[in-house]
């Protein structure tokens, strides 16, 4: 096997694992729109449905409900069934629900359409992680992490000013019937376009997972499960993470409108900010990780400053306007402390169940938001005609900070050990995998393997 890889073979592997990760990455963005869409029209919904702030929660909340039951689930999936299957058929469920939602005359049926997007979209970021761990060598995983999620917030910050402006000229209903076409379109590309690993397209990389797991997929999860690297991570990601979702998700708008008194669109440029900050963030955690070879000292720096970040607004700091704007900024830019969990999981557990590993820290995240978006809303129900609405966001803004804090507490116990420099290997194409490969052996594939072709 030669040391070297020819220069057409080292452009056909960047460019075929290049276009796979872009596609899925395409998915992805539009999950977070997905997913951070009711806090732009949170006041459009409440009129709608007429509902109450604890209702309002627990409708947006139910995307996270179905997240974080199914998250583990999905890791299986995609360590056995491959992730071109789930995330076409995911995306396929998510148009559905997200055209029903759009579509729903009550809250009932629309809770419904919620429920199917969040089962369709959940598939989404393990596949993505799952395909990067079966494309990209282990030293560039956590920078791919930093990538994807500044993508992915990038997308969050395309539902927050410029949705809050496009539901004035167009109704908030138009908006998830489009989301609903989007993810049938993207369906559709990724059934044509993705492969799950090197293999099925010819390529041999040393750093990819055995073709075949000997092990039982329950055998596996449960060694997944006994592993105590495991699980810091998952309680990082209940606090710190949960803490953001829940806030940006859906209460970060109304939380500026009523307990600071500022206007729509400047409570919407707010939110923006906040997601940007954390699309900026994702990037430099993930490089700076793996240029400082250090997963567990970076984690907790940027924990500790997201921690912090909340201060101001606990101790109702009024700021200028163009000071507010950078403070949530810098408030988002320390947010992606989360992304080495899934780095730190994956590479504490064997490759082959990376897609298992990474699910299970992921649950935290769609746990902890799941809980306190519906526990905030109660809380505002509940102190609002006592306190008013500045004192009612006051006490809500103490839970936000207390669980930011208590995750950060917890990046305390994450355990690990930094992988070690693969060895040269070849990206080649060989026997029947090389003919099924080469141009005109196959039709409808990025990769024309011999094998998934559509």
């Amino acid at each position: 096997m030669p040391a070297h890889i020819e220069p057409p073979r080292r452009i056909g592997f960047a460019a075929t694992a290049l276009f796979i990760y872009l596609i899925l990455l395409a998915g992805y963005v539009l999950s977070y729109v997905h997913r951070t869409a009711p806090a732009a029209i949170a006041g459009e919904l409440t009129q709608a449905f007429q509902v109450s702030g604890a209702l309002l929660g627990t409708l947006a909340a139910t995307y996270f409900y179905v997240y974080t039951v199914l998250q583990v689930p999905v890791g299986v999936l995609a360590d056995t069934v491959g992730p071109r299957v789930v995330v076409t058929a995911g995306a396929v469920v998510a148009a559905v629900g997200s055209i029903m939602f759009g579509l729903a005359p009550g809250w009932e049926l629309a809770a419904v359409g919620r429920l199917l997007v969040g089962m369709g979209v959940a598939v989404t970021f393990v596949a993505l992680l799952k395909v990067c761990a079966n494309w990209f060598p282990p030293q560039r995983f956590a920078t791919f992490n930093g990538i994807t999620l500044l993508a992915g917030n990038l997308g969050a910050a395309a539902a927050g000013a410029p949705l809050a402006w496009l539901v004035t000229v167009a109704s908030w209903r138009s908006v998830f019937v489009g989301l609903g076409l989007a993810s049938l379109a993207l369906a559709v590309l990724t059934w044509i376009v993705v492969r799950d690993s090197p293999r099925e397209c010819g390529f041999e990389v040393s750093y990819a997972p055995p073709p075949a797991v000997a092990t039982h997929w329950a055998q596996a999860l449960r060694a997944v499960l006994a592993n105590p690297a495991s699980w810091p991570g998952f309680f990082v990601n209940v606090g710190v993470a949960g803490s953001f979702f829940a806030f940006a998700g859906l209460w970060v708008v109304p939380y500026l409108r009523e307990g600071r008194g500022l206007s729509q669109a400047v409570a919407s440029h707010h939110a923006s900010l906040l997601v940007l900050g954390v699309a900026a963030g994702s990037l430099v955690v993930g490089l700076l990780s793996d240029r400082l070879r250090s997963r567990i000292g970076v984690m907790r720096l940027f924990a500790l400053m997201y921690a912090l970040s909340w201060l101001p607004l606990v101790l109702r700091w009024e700021p200028s306007l163009a000071l507010s704007y950078a403070w949530f900024f810098v408030m988002g830019l320390f947010v992606p402390a989360f992304v080495l969990t899934w780095t730190v999981a994956k590479e504490m557990n064997p490759p082959e169940h990376a897609g298992m590993a990474v699910s299970l820290v992921n649950v935290g995240i769609f746990l902890g938001a799941g809980i306190l978006q519906p526990l905030a809303g109660a809380l505002l129900d509940a102190v609002r005609p006592v306190l008013g609405p500045t004192g009612a966001w006051d006490r809500a803004i103490w839970l936000f900070a207390a669980s930011a804090a208590a995750g950060a507490l917890c990046t305390l116990f994450v355990r690990h050990e930094y992988p070690a420099p693969a060895p040269a290997h070849s990206r080649r194409q060989t026997g029947a995998a090389a003919t099924a490969a080469r141009p005109g052996a196959g039709h409808g594939s990025v990769c024309h393997s011999k094998r998934g072709n559509p």
